[in-house]
């Protein structure tokens, strides 16, 4: 919810609606769409309706609710780095000349050779892929290499995301953590995963949506109002979509499907035609 603006996050709202009317809903779905792969319950979900965790109303779901309130958990400190390695950033990083230039206002060291030195910490920037795939595929050394998420503005956002891989030094994963961390914004370091965490999350939302108007469950339109007024959304998942770029969406999509192997990342007809000419996720045909 940090980088997309949302007043909840989607653990939040597990726990706010509660998996035994949640879950109950995802399963008819799936079932009525005939096991529609981009409608597939998580098996996560399903393990804890049955133990009984289902939300705030319990005390207990993906949080722990005291008087009503979650108990979350407080930041990781933030590590202390004596002496910052120099840092280069992939060619293929998207948001590349944002990426630089957060670099420089945040004091780094920067190097501008076509390949990294034995020093240096790299920084890649991928959508949809792994940081491990990156590595592989632009014969960097896995162990100096740490991915950041740039799908949003960085100025637009209240949180940084950085990715190891298995192979990732500590001292590599440190200095990016307490270097993303100079101006004060918090960072978050998760294990290697496709599409990070927001990425996989808002292409999924953005690729259901355009399908549900693919199949004229309503209009573009329609869709956008009901979700920002149902849920609180700042702008609707289409205009969301919009706003992102639909080819970087794609490209998300195209990458997670390879990476995983599942066909819930198949794009919809919706979005992969709108993106290939350059129109607006909202825009209707004659």
């Amino acid at each position: 919810k940090d980088q997309v603006g949302l007043k909840l996050g989607p653990f939040e709202l597990f726990d706010l609606t509660a998996l035994d009317v949640s879950h109950p809903v995802m399963e008819s779905i799936y079932n009525q769409y005939y096991q529609e792969p981009r409608y597939r319950p998580s098996v996560i979900t399903a393990q804890r309706l049955a133990g009984g965790v289902v939300g705030k109303k319990v005390g207990e779901g993906f949080y722990t609710y005291v008087d009503g309130k979650a108990a979350v958990a407080s930041e990781p400190p933030v590590p202390e780095v004596q002496e910052f390695p120099p840092v280069w950033v992939s060619p293929r990083a998207s948001r590349r000349l944002e990426l630089l230039q957060l670099l420089k206002d945040l004091g780094a060291t920067i190097e501008t050779g076509a390949s990294p030195s034995p020093q240096a910490l790299t920084l890649v920037a991928p959508l949809g892929f792994d940081v491990t795939t990156v590595a592989v595929v632009e014969r960097l050394d896995p162990a100096r290499t740490v991915g950041i998420d740039m799908l949003f503005d960085d100025a637009a956002t209240k949180r940084r995301v950085l990715a190891t891989n298995p192979a990732t030094r500590s001292d590599m994963r440190d200095a990016a953590h307490a270097l993303f961390a100079k101006d004060g914004k918090a960072v978050s370091v998760i294990r290697d995963s496709g599409g990070f965490v927001t990425q996989r999350v808002v292409a999924n939302i953005v690729n259901i949506a355009a399908d549900m108007c693919q199949q004229r469950v309503c209009t573009p339109q329609d869709l956008d109002i009901a979700v920002t007024l149902g849920l609180g959304y700042p702008v609707g998942p289409l205009a969301l979509g919009d706003k992102l770029g639909p080819t970087n969406v794609l490209e998300v999509l195209f990458n997670l499907q390879t990476v995983y192997g599942d066909p819930r990342y198949r794009p919809s007809p919706w979005l992969r035609r709108r993106g290939a000419i350059g129109l607006s996720l909202l825009q209707t045909e004659d």
